[in-house]
């Protein structure tokens, strides 16, 4: 009998908190016919081994995903995720949008734009 992990139960907890109904978990639940592993890894490390460490909290966190969603280039599923992850956990338009213009000289102007561009829909749905 297999007990579930400290990770598993933390990151199924995160999970719900950050993206409960929105893209993330749409994110996860669609790798479960074509890799569950990597939908596993994604619950066990990524959320409840990284996110719950100590020394940042989850908004600070968040707003870093972000930049780094951006500075990728090619990661606008991700980005939606964790721009609404943001706004669930009290981040203002105002700090999304900033996070991203701070990228203009890191990221180059067609990752700004085309992010600004979901977030427009991300706060439009919000």
């Amino acid at each position: 009998m297999q007990t579930e992990s400290i990770y598993r139960r933390r990151g199924l907890e995160l999970l719900e908190q950050l993206h409960g109904g929105h893209a993330g978990a749409a994110m996860v639940a669609e790798m479960q016919d074509v890799c569950p592993a990597f939908a596993d890894m994604t619950i066990d490390w990524a959320i409840g081994a990284i996110m719950d460490r100590p020394g940042l909290d989850l908004l600070t966190r968040e707003l870093v995903l972000i930049a780094s969603c951006v500075t990728m280039g090619h990661a606008m599923p991700q980005l939606r995720a964790h721009a609404q992850a943001a706004l669930k956990l009290g981040a203002s338009q105002e700090q999304i949008v900033e996070t991203v213009l701070q990228l203009t000289f890191y990221a180059g102007g067609p990752a700004v734009r085309n992010s600004l561009v979901v977030l427009k829909e991300v706060f439009q749905q919000a």
